[in-house]
């Protein structure tokens, strides 16, 4: 269903207009499975990843990859102010569980972070490079599963209307 949605939005005229206007290579929009999965890839990746301008980063990728920009910079919002917290601290969590390491009592207050950074550092990104490489492979996997998956339910029904 989405797959059709997002099939049917790149073709708007408005939109095709405004790529026109502004000279955005259509590539950067383009709606096919590599490119949306690229895109869910890119954007979970950097989602993981506690660090501020999270979409600014995911940009830094367009010279080098090619994937579905919208796609991306909306999956990097995966973590917002709301997710952030229990997010961060289950990485922090599984950081400190996989090196071993007896996690710090955590209190949800920047003053709490700016004191105690030095001892939760390399367990939380551990945790994250975890989560980041691990979550945006599964996200990469499912969009790619799905989108087959309605592919072949279409050409099923199609072939069955016949």
């Amino acid at each position: 269903m989405i797959r059709k949605t997002l099939k049917k939005t790149s073709k708007h005229k408005k939109l095709r207009d405004l790529i026109k206007k502004y000279k955005i290579p259509p590539e950067y929009l383009a709606t096919n499975r590599k490119m949306i999965s690229r895109g869910v890839l890119i954007g979970l990746f950097i989602a993981f990843i506690p660090m501020p301008m999270q979409m600014a980063a995911v940009l830094l990728f367009v010279p080098f990859v090619r994937f579905n920009v919208p796609v991306a910079l909306a999956m990097c919002w995966l973590s917002n102010p709301l997710t952030m917290p229990p997010m961060y601290y289950m990485e922090y969590l599984t950081g400190s569980f996989l090196l071993g390491i007896q996690p710090e009592p955590v209190q949800m207050t920047l003053e709490w972070f700016s004191n105690n950074l030095d001892n939760i550092f390399i367990p939380l990104y551990f945790g994250t490079a975890i989560y980041s490489v691990f979550g945006s492979l599964a996200g990469y996997f499912l969009v790619n599963f799905l989108w087959k998956q309605s592919v072949e339910k279409d050409k099923k029904k199609h072939y069955s209307d016949r």
